[in-house]
């Protein structure tokens, strides 16, 4: 099992996880619950593990958003680029990111989960790094602390959680007000979902942290 690098998983299946990605829309209430709160367009969208840029990237896109995605599969990145020229695709893994730019809202959705416990908690210095006073943050976790171990095309998929309470008190460390949380939402798919606005422009270093 892959449980370190799960994007290399990604990179091997890309073209078939794309034919196969829901696009049913069950994203898009807590889509819009952000784009709500973003300054006038162009918002600056940062999107980890962006993946191929469906649907996610695509729904920001057609608000005249600004996108940067990162995922560290350079198969999935090569359809994202391709699909959307005129955006920024950069390979990278989103726990060495150090990009130098803050942005309007930082999006991580079901790519966070599949992190170590632990990498996950060192995101959180990541996220505030990156992300502007009163920017938004979006991302899925598990609905409580554990590892679970999922299948993408017969190979299996490693899926880790901290306890509610854990993330709860790492976004008020780091400056996060919590606007919305809803564990296995049975209107998004099972979803456990976050979204948080940051409060604090400075944040914490890591050893604050």
């Amino acid at each position: 099992m892959e449980k370190r690098n799960v994007w290399k998983l990604y990179s091997a299946v890309a073209n078939e996880f794309d034919r196969t990605r829901g696009r049913s829309g069950h994203e898009n209430v807590y889509l819009d619950l952000l784009a709500a709160r973003l300054p006038p367009a162009p918002a600056r969208i940062l999107d980890l593990g962006c993946g191929t840029g469906e649907p996610i990237a695509r729904y920001f896109i057609e608000r005249d958003g600004r996108l940067t995605g990162i995922d560290a599969a350079p198969e999935m990145l090569a359809l994202a680029s391709k699909r959307f020229p005129d955006h920024d695709w950069l390979e990278a893994d989103m726990r060495d990111l150090a990009l130098g730019n803050r942005f309007d809202a930082i999006i991580a959705w079901d790519s966070f989960f599949h992190l170590p416990r632990d990498d996950q908690r060192a995101m959180f210095d990541i996220f505030a790094s990156h992300c502007a006073a009163d920017g938004l943050l979006l991302f899925t976790s598990g609905p409580a602390a554990g590892e679970a171990i999922g299948d993408l095309f017969g190979q299996t998929l490693y899926h880790a959680s901290l306890d509610p309470t854990e993330y709860a008190s790492l976004l008020e460390t780091h400056g996060f007000e919590i606007i919305r949380h809803t564990a296995e939402d049975p209107d998004c798919a099972g979803h456990t979902v976050w979204l948080a606005q940051r409060r604090n422009a400075r944040g914490p270093t890591a050893q604050e942290a």
